[in-house]
């Protein structure tokens, strides 16, 4: 009777063993394929997403007229075809643009003076006196070649009066509208201020 009893429990638990491995062979099933729909609406998805990561990007803004030269709010010049170098319309141009620009440095420079003279004070810490002398330094160097600007423009505006503003005073030839839009103060056309420049090297 006992071998009995011994042989049919090693039979229920071989089935129970049985029945464990059908059920986790049931739930490791694979699943059902996604629908057409769900597929599709996948699709849609990551395209989405690639459509995002890949929008090109903005250019920068283009410098607008009032920023082109070195005077702002003046617009550059418009040439008409044909038209005589250095007429009467171009001189007037550049005589705005050479007359605002010096009014421009001249107001920096009396700001600076002002400025010097408000802010002066004899410090007693060393590291300040010295801090404020190394800005007034600064300030300085930087209106003295404001200073030396001014003389050119004046030069400049000389050579309008005299009908000799525009022209290369190497070869004699036009400097150009474009390039005196750039530096008003140009006394070279670009060949000759390109060998003055290597010629500068040259002699070190």
């Amino acid at each position: 009777m006992a071998a009995k009893k011994k042989a049919v429990s090693s039979k229920a638990a071989a089935t129970k063993k049985t029945v464990a491995k059908k059920k986790t062979v049931k739930k490791a099933a694979p699943k059902k394929a996604a629908s057409g729909k769900t597929v599709a609406k996948k699709k849609a998805a990551t395209k989405k997403v690639v459509a995002k990561k890949t929008a090109p990007r903005r250019k920068p803004a283009r410098k607008t007229t009032s920023q082109i030269g070195p005077v702002p709010g003046i617009a550059p010049y418009q040439e008409k075809k044909g038209e005589e170098y250095m007429n009467e319309r171009q001189v007037a141009h550049f005589r705005d643009i050479l007359l605002t620009w010096k009014r421009g440095l001249m107001e920096e420079v009396d700001r600076t003076v002002h400025h010097m003279q408000d802010d002066a004070a004899n410090f007693p810490d060393p590291n300040d006196r010295a801090t404020q002398e190394s800005e007034f330094s600064m300030e300085l160097r930087a209106r003295d070649r404001e200073r030396k600007l001014i003389k050119k423009i004046d030069d400049s505006i000389r050579n309008l009066d005299n009908n000799e503003f525009g022209y290369c005073e190497a070869c004699g030839v036009e400097i150009g509208v474009r390039r005196l839009e750039a530096r008003p103060t140009a006394t070279l056309c670009i060949d000759c201020k390109y060998l003055d420049e290597i010629r500068e090297k040259q002699t070190g």
